[in-house]
């Protein structure tokens, strides 16, 4: 915790800022090591380069801040109070009225955005969203140990999934054998909405399932992901339902190459907008350039989506410690899509999958 808040320290002074307020779930966790569901209320961190870190949450959840570690002061409240005007006390009370302050522009709303106008009417505000996401993006070896734990969970449910497949289930009941099963391996949750796809409708990137049944000659696309330890994963794999046509083996064989291209092409130092040229190389040049709609994929950690955003314009070079998806696609309307992901981590060494179900296509019969 205490390192987090040193990254974050020393990303602030880079960006010659004195002091910045959390108030996103995500942030507030990174910072805190405390989880919750605020709901309405106002959760927030604040971290200045002039005091000592403070977190302020509902009185009713303070033990269990402490209990996930946090040993720095609480400014407590309950429902009838106002949680702004107790943080302004505490800055008098410690004469530290920040002269500045970074939120996060892109999380608060503009009744809360106002809430801290009006408590704070002489300090400028600035966008904290930048510094933040850099704070984040080198992951920890403890962070490395989660993600690699949230991928294995990740590969048990693409598996449950697969061996799932049968004559007449539909997508939904596919989706709730997956989650069930990883909820008896104690999964904290899911990290974004199971997604099974299958026939026309796996032509849809971010698709919704229903209660199709699945038929032979399908193609069915799993993406799905858990939340282990506070950390997400993210995979993604199709798979064949008693038969494929040429087109489909075409079609998966250029989704594969240009998956197992880009990873390897993850050396540090290398542009990330290289590993999406490389990958929209290869698909483009076998005739589907058209259809592959969406970056080459996203950093990932205790969002799963984070930064950096891997698309073609990115000149961000790739480090040691980072976490992210490669998950070309190609999606054909009305006839029926591929996607591959899985998450690569950096070392020093090179590419290493945290995600590792079998990449080959399947045929289920």
């Amino acid at each position: 915790m205490a390192s987090r808040v040193e990254k974050i320290l020393k990303e602030m002074k880079k960006s010659n800022l004195d002091s910045v307020l959390v108030t996103s779930k995500a942030n507030f966790y990174y910072i805190s090591n405390y989880y919750t569901e605020p709901h309405e209320r106002v959760i927030a961190a604040f971290i200045s380069t002039k005091m000592d870190p403070v977190i302020l949450l509902p009185a009713m959840e303070v033990e269990d801040a402490k209990t996930a570690g946090w040993a720095y002061p609480i400014i407590s409240y309950y429902d009838h109070e106002n949680p702004w005007q107790l943080l302004l006390n505490y800055f008098k009370k410690n004469e530290s009225i920040p002269q500045s302050i970074a939120i996060e522009q892109d999380h608060i709303t503009l009744e809360r955005f106002q809430s801290i106008q009006e408590i704070l009417p002489k300090t400028e505000i600035f966008n904290a969203k930048e510094m933040l996401a850099k704070s984040r993006v080198i992951k920890s070896d403890n962070e490395h140990n989660r993600l690699k734990e949230a991928a294995e969970l990740a590969d048990f449910g693409i598996e449950t999934g697969v061996n799932a497949i049968q004559e007449g289930i539909s997508e939904m009941e596919l989706i709730a054998t997956i989650e069930y099963e990883l909820k008896k391996q104690g999964v904290q949750g899911m990290s974004f909405s199971t997604m099974a796809l299958s026939g026309s409708k796996t032509a849809s990137p971010h698709g919704t399932p229903s209660s199709k049944k699945i038929t032979a000659g399908d193609l069915v696309l799993f993406d799905l992901g858990v939340i282990h330890e506070g950390y997400c994963s993210d995979i993604t794999r199709t798979v064949a339902y008693k038969s494929v046509t040429n087109e489909q083996k075409k079609i998966y064989q250029t989704v594969l190459e240009a998956e197992q291209k880009a990873i390897e092409t993850s050396k540090l130092g290398t542009e990330v907008g290289k590993l999406d040229k490389i990958a929209r190389d290869i698909i483009t040049n076998a005739g589907y350039g058209e259809y592959f709609t969406h970056r080459i994929g996203h950093g990932l950690g205790i969002e799963t989506h984070e930064y950096p955003s891997m698309h073609s314009n990115n000149t961000l070079q790739v480090q040691a410690g980072m976490c992210f998806t490669i998950e070309p696609g190609i999606y054909i309307p009305n006839i029926g899509g591929v996607r591959i992901e899985d998450m690569v981590f950096m070392k020093e060494t090179g590419p290493t999958l945290l995600t590792n179900y079998p990449k080959e296509l399947q045929i289920i019969d």
